[in-house]
């Protein structure tokens, strides 16, 4: 079986967690092709001892490793940079760390793998991620989203993280009108709606308004992890993990340049 034949499965879900890892689709892109690059140049090689999705993740980190170093050092970074100021308030490998267990389902066993430390340090670091993040967040959600129960379920999971509630909303006028009668600082939105219309469509309204973090949830993530157009940093798969969707509204609200908690 050729390289491209064992990675393709895993392609969309490095890439997700990429644009996770640095807050935005094109640097996380970029990343995931400079590994590519070097795996099919033959610069780098996929460890023998691990399965191929664990082996992807742990050459995106290589590559990460060596060429990322402008986000870790605060002195090079531009005055109006205020995704990347945020990102150095959380060391990097507790970063690595809580996302490639919370929003990519590792054990901390393969995690170590991918990091190249030991599972108890990586349950070390997800602790100081957690705590560093919830720190520093707190805003008003928008859920769109036209199944009760799912709804139901990710209200309760933003409430948990200190988070309010301000919006419920089940088709494209609904959350139109819902933004209009109270701004929210994040919107948790489902691709397809009760009437039919489009929780991609609801979203560029609200975005015509102002600007506002966006998680997009979905049954069929392949279809908005190609990397051949604009698509969403954030995005979150059904059905889905608690800590997924903890990661997720944790990592949108961190890296998006204007965040702040919304007055009504």
């Amino acid at each position: 079986m050729s390289l491209l034949a064992r990675l393709a499965p895993h392609l969309p879900y490095v890439r997700r967690y990429a644009r996770a890892l640095t807050g935005d689709q094109i640097t996380g892109d970029n990343y995931v092709r400079v590994a590519l690059e070097a795996l099919a140049a033959g610069e780098r090689q996929l460890p023998t001892d691990m399965t191929p999705r664990v082996a992807l993740y742990h050459v995106f980190h290589a590559i990460w490793s060596s060429t990322g170093a402008q986000l870790e050092d605060v002195s090079d970074l531009e005055a109006g940079d205020d995704a990347a100021r945020r990102l150095m308030r959380i060391a990097p490998r507790s970063r690595q760390a809580f996302l490639l267990t919370a929003l990519e389902g590792f054990t901390p066993s393969e995690a170590a793998q991918i990091l190249g430390v030991d599972p108890r340090t990586v349950e070390r670091l997800i602790a100081e991620a957690q705590t560093d993040i919830d720190a520093e967040l707190a805003t008003d959600v928008l859920i769109i989203e036209d199944e009760a129960i799912i709804s139901a379920d990710i209200e309760s999971l933003v409430r948990e993280l200190g988070h309010k509630v301000t919006g419920t909303a089940t088709t494209h006028d609904e959350a139109v009108d819902a933004v209009t009668r109270h701004r929210p600082g994040l919107v948790l939105a489902d691709i397809q709606l009760a009437d039919g219309s489009s929780g991609i469509d609801a979203v560029k309204d609200i975005l015509k308004r102002f600007d506002v973090p966006v998680i997009f949830i979905t049954a069929f993530p392949e279809r908005l992890l190609t990397g051949e157009r604009p698509e969403p940093t954030f995005l979150i798969t059904k059905p889905f993990q608690p800590e997924t969707v903890k990661a997720a509204i944790s990592q949108a609200l961190f890296f998006h340049p204007s965040r702040q908690k919304q007055a009504a």
